[in-house]
Parts: C-alpha cells; structure tokens; sequence
C-alpha cells in the first residue's frame, strides 16, 4: 500500500490544511485528557517548522449538524496554544469568509484553528460545497486523524480530493498507524497472537477471518467468548450469548482449523447474579456456568494460560476487554492481559478502544509497543480493508 508521507509534500512557505483528530474529554469547559492533542504534536510541529499558514481541523462529539457550544473546540485551542507555544486564532465563519484571509494576516507565532466540523451538516455528508470551503486558499492537505480514516466524511475525503495527488499526504501519526497494522496483515513475527475480547462476535469477525491467516493462537475474552463455549455445547448459564451468530463461530473454527490457528477459550469464569456495578463477583472454576449466574470476567486459570502464551509470542495484537472492566471486581481479566502485554519481550499492539483503557488502568500504556488511535478504523483496517481515508492518500 503506498501512500504519500509528509516529508514528501513541499510545504515551505504553503498554506496547510490538516484534519486532527482533536475528539477529546470535556466537562464544564476543561478537557479531562489531552492524549489525542498530544498526539497531534509531532505533525503540527514537523509543518511549523516549513510554514506558520497552518489551520487544523476536527470534530468534537455528535452535534448532528447543529451548533451546540458544549461541543465547541475553543477549550481545545487554548490548549493547543499552551503546548505548541504559539497563538491559536480561532475561527467560526470559515463557511462565509474564507480561511485564507486570515491565514494571510498571521504573524510567525500564530496559527488558526475551525470551529467543530460538525456544527456543520455538510460534513458527515461529504458534501461538495462544504469541501470546497474548507479547501479554498490553501496549498496542501495532510491527514493525521486515523481515527476518522473510515468514515467518508468533507474533511477526510470531500475536501482531499480538492488537491492534486502530490499536494496530499498522511501525516506522521497516520502513517505509524498504518505501518503497523499493515505489517500485523504480512509478516508479523511468529508466534503471533490474536486476543480478541468485547461483546459481540458479529462486530469482529472480519478482522478474526482476516487475522487467521497470519495467526498461531487466538485467545478469546469477554462476551463474546460465551458464544465460543455454546458452540461447543458448553453450559454458560445467563451469559450474553448471540444464539443467532453461532454460523459465524462456525465460520471461525473451520478457518482457524484449515490454518493451524489454534482458538483457546476460558477455561474459568468470575461471574455474578446481574449485571451492576455493585454485583457480588463469584468465582467458577470449570468451563461451565451454572444457571442463574452470567460470566462477565475470565477467572485466574485462564488469565494465567494467556498470560503464559503472550509471554512466549514474538506478535501480540489485543482488542476487546475480557471482561466488564470498568467494574473493579470484573476487571482483573482485563488488567492481567495488560501486564502480561507489558512484560511481553515480543512486539505488542492494542487495537484501540476499550482496551486502551484497560492499558491506562493498569498503568502500563507506556510499555506497549504501539497503540492505535482508532478503534473502528484500527477494526476495519484489519479486516483488510482500504479505508475511504487511506484510499484518497494513495498515490
């Protein structure tokens, strides 16, 4: 897959467009986290230093079309001042003045930053007009918002397809993304694990197909799981079970056993009587759930055999909790895999979403190897699809 890179865009002196992905926490107008700002850095510094006519963009949350000022990027921009140690102008009427008369009245030490992107209904409906207003004046475009890579959106393919091919780029983060994503699909050391966690085996069989083909194991957690163990004529009790997606575990099995991947399932369970955050966890330590229990944790046995196998991996990809991590008492699942991922010699990778968090709570986020941005563009990446995002990069 080639795509064009930064350091091939001549940026000296240009204007630069460059879509961000800036979605991050607020509450009462003070961001809680500014991972994803940070993670804008290393772009936005690399184009600072060929120009200072620089204007991000981004969304912030689902406004739906409407301007909602609880969703307003104005607390973003004051902390893109603070890191970056420049001037932020930030401008709301970029559909009825265009852009570049204010980029042409900046100093050295000013940027600008759009208003959300979805104040506008123009933009999740890659409509025509509103690409051409927010292309208008400028000399480049970079995309460094992989998160957004899948959605056919004004910002990441209408507003794109207004430069010429060599006048487009990813920018870096993008472009890490995609360089180790693509290399889990070709070559990725063996042996390479795929742990596979979350609620519902619809939502990732593509990426399991796509993923065999490269696998040795696949470790599954979570709800999913569940469905894995009824296939097999395994008691779960009251365990969440897609009784209509048995076809797909099928699907599965027969894949994996024309491959050599060998699927590993829970071999014990914490459960608890109801889903609450106030639950009573219980132990089980078979395969089988008792009726009037669901299972909403992988128990110590099996943290244990998958923590064994991550250690002896040379690849390890992760995504999907292996259980409802968010409460404590069904957390530990989730945080065994994170630490065993962290200690893991071989080359680790979470694939975005809630693992992530799982990652953060155990406070080894650092120590993976690389983490992805985007949690349904990291899902339909590696399902081997060309994002509409990625597509418009190619050269």
């Amino acid at each position: 897959m080639e795509f064009r890179k930064l350091n091939e865009l001549d940026l000296t002196n240009k204007k630069v467009l460059v879509r961000l992905d800036l979605n991050v926490p607020i509450k009462k107008g003070q961001i809680t986290d500014d991972t994803r700002i940070r993670a804008a850095l290393p772009t936005l510094r690399y184009i600072l230093e060929r120009t200072h006519k620089v204007a991000p963009m981004s969304h912030l949350g689902r406004p739906d079309g409407e301007v909602m000022p609880e969703y307003s990027l104005e607390p973003v921009g004051l902390r893109l001042a603070e890191l970056l140690g420049v001037e932020v102008a930030f401008v709301r009427d970029y559909t009825e003045e265009p852009a570049e008369q204010v980029l042409n009245r900046l100093d050295k030490n000013q940027i600008i930053l759009f208003e959300n992107l979805r104040f506008h209904p123009g933009e999740t409906k890659n409509d025509l007009d509103f690409s051409r207003k927010l292309a208008q004046g400028f000399d480049c475009y970079v995309n460094d918002a992989f998160g957004t890579l899948h959605r056919a959106h004004a910002s990441v393919v209408g507003a794109a397809e207004l430069f010429a091919p060599e006048k487009r780029a990813a920018g870096l983060l993008v472009d890490k993304e995609i360089s180790v994503l693509a290399g889990l699909q070709k070559n990725p050391g063996a042996p390479f694990t795929v742990i596979m966690g979350g609620s519902k085996v619809s939502d990732k069989i593509g990426v399991v197909l796509n993923l065999l083909n490269h696998a040795n194991y696949l470790l599954i957690g979570g709800a999913m799981a569940y469905t894995f163990l009824k296939y097999q004529g395994i008691d779960v009790g009251d365990s969440r079970v897609e009784s209509d997606k048995l076809d797909l575990v099928a699907k599965i099995y027969k894949n994996a056993e024309a491959r050599k991947v060998e699927i590993i399932l829970p071999e014990d369970h914490i459960c608890a009587e109801k889903f609450d955050a106030a639950a009573v966890a219980v132990d089980i330590p078979s395969k089988s759930i008792p009726r009037g229990l669901m299972g909403l944790d992988i128990g110590p046995r099996t943290q244990k055999r998958y923590a064994d196998i991550i250690a002896l991996s040379k690849t390890i990809l992760w995504n999907g909790p292996m259980g409802v991590f968010e409460f404590d008492q069904f957390a530990k699942g989730s945080l065994r895999v994170a630490e065993a991922m962290a200690k893991a010699p071989g080359y680790t990778v979470i694939g975005g979403g809630d693992s992530v968090a799982a990652a953060n709570k155990a406070g080894v986020a650092e120590k993976i190897d690389h983490i992805s941005t985007g949690g349904g563009a990291s899902l339909e990446f590696l399902e081997g699809q060309i994002l509409p995002g990625v597509r418009v990069l190619l050269k």
